[in-house]
């Protein structure tokens, strides 16, 4: 599912952020990506996603190398094959719930389906609240929808970055049960990048990232 080979990343032409010798996530399969704050590990995410480009080495995703592509085609693999729950949920605040997971069967270029939407909001728990604004649901709906929306393209990659940051014991539990359950039974594999160390136990594959990048090793 990931491969990642000698990889490099550095913001403009400052000093390397990012130095990872490898990485291999088979399909349908789990991994933490752990380490203090600053280490990388949302920018990780972001290039697997293909939303930011490495200085140097190989990243594929799926099968396809991710820097092959051209921008508007990257975009379009992200949408069918990618899904993304960031620390901040973005969801569109001039749509419903359902209307956001629409627009994002939309934007990655697949047939709008009211229905699975519709059913995906019931798989997480939210199907009575299609209809209701993201200012109108609570922090814990608002997450739900946030992964349902990433999960309705049903998608061969869920990447989440910090899900559980700032959660009681009981909130983390269902939060990485959630993650977890949803990309099991669609077959999809699960990146969670975290400092949260209640994680480590939940999911037993971890790619560990220190503080400064030239210490890094596979």
């Amino acid at each position: 599912m990931i491969e990642i080979e000698n990889l490099r990343f550095a913001y403009g032409s400052g000093a390397e952020v990012l130095h990872l010798d490898a990485f291999r996530l088979p399909p349908a399969h789990q991994a933490l990506v752990v380490g203090p704050s600053g280490c990388g590990k949302t920018t990780l995410l972001h290039l697997v996603a293909g939303l930011l480009a490495p200085v140097s080495g190989r990243i594929v995703v799926n099968g396809q190398a991710i820097a092959q592509l051209s921008p508007p085609a990257r975009d379009r693999f992200r949408g069918q094959n990618i899904g993304m729950v960031l620390q901040q949920f973005h969801l569109l605040p001039t749509l419903t719930a359902l209307q956001n997971l629409l627009v994002a069967q939309s934007v990655a270029g697949l047939t709008v389906d009211r229905a699975a939407a519709q059913a995906m909001l019931d798989e997480l728990g939210v199907d009575m609240r299609g209809a209701a604004f993201p200012h109108e649901l609570s922090v814990g709906q608002q997450q739900r929808v946030a992964i349902a929306r990433a999960l309705v393209n049903r998608p061969k990659l869920l990447l989440a970055d910090e899900p559980t940051s700032n959660l009681d014991d009981e909130s983390c539990a269902q939060v990485i049960g959630l993650l977890q359950s949803a990309t099991e039974r669609h077959g999809a594999a699960l990146v969670v990048a975290t400092h949260d160390s209640r994680l480590k136990a939940r999911i037993p594959q971890q790619l560990a990232l220190p503080r400064h990048a030239h210490e890094a090793s596979a």
